[in-house]
């Protein structure tokens, strides 16, 4: 099983379950995407990507749309990043990322999380350097001839390339993302990305025995449960 099936396992897991908590995630990064760098796709890379995410995402248009109508209004509403990092048992690391409108209520919430399931928070880059950061974009409809010549046309390095019965996944730089994406689009008007993803991929996975993922599941738990916590990445292949 290729790393593809990891990045969808990653992606169920860093959404959350419920769909309140995948519609309020998405509507705080549209808003601040429209914010940021205009409310037209058009002439907003980032936005249309999201836009498109959120279709095949099922989000209702009103979630999108209000969103959109904040930034038109003149609402302002100011959101910071932060990025958590720690250790759970049997050698697994997490890394959390967070989007929030109070600082201090999601360091509470995240510090409490890890004590109460016995992980242990560590300091900035004690984990992430374990990680590749990729954009990872799956598609059907090439072959993977077609696919170099198109990558080789445009001039786009990738990191890597997986087959996998018809599917084409390709890992590459995040900032090439939309250059990617266009270059297919540009030859094959009619392809659908099913992973469209910049995520956090670890170097090396372990498997944890039934003590320790069970406590693991438990930590994963409470922080998806965490309305600040947007995206959840960890090394643990037996999730």
């Amino acid at each position: 099983m290729g790393r593809a099936y990891e990045v969808r396992k990653a992606s169920i897991a860093k959404t959350g379950a419920a769909k309140s908590k995948l519609h309020s995630i998405y509507a705080k990064d549209i808003y601040i995407t429209a914010k940021n760098g205009g409310i037209y796709p058009e002439s907003n890379q980032n936005l249309k990507r999201l836009l498109e995410k959120a279709k095949n995402d099922q989000v209702p248009n009103d979630i999108i749309k209000r969103a959109i109508d904040k930034v038109n209004s003149g609402v302002q509403e100011n959101y910071d990043t932060l990025r958590y990092e720690g250790f759970g048992p049997g050698g697994a690391t997490i890394i959390v990322d967070c989007l929030t409108d109070n600082v201090n209520r999601t360091i509470s919430y995240i510090r409490g999380v890890f004590s109460k399931a016995k992980a242990k928070l560590g300091n900035s880059g004690s984990v992430s350097y374990l990680y590749d950061n990729y954009c990872i974009l799956e598609f059907t409809g090439l072959t993977e001839e077609e696919v170099l010549n198109i990558l080789i046309d445009n001039e786009i390095d990738i990191k890597d390339i997986e087959i996998e019965d018809d599917n084409i996944v390709l890992y590459g730089d995040p900032t090439d993302i939309h250059r990617i994406k266009n270059a297919i689009i540009n030859y094959k008007n009619d392809i659908i990305f099913t992973i469209d993803e910049i995520a956090m991929i670890p170097q090396q996975k372990v498997k944890l025995n039934n003590d320790d993922l069970i406590a693991f599941k438990k930590l994963i738990q409470l922080l998806e449960d965490i309305e600040d916590v947007q995206k959840i990445y960890y090394n643990v292949e037996n999730m």
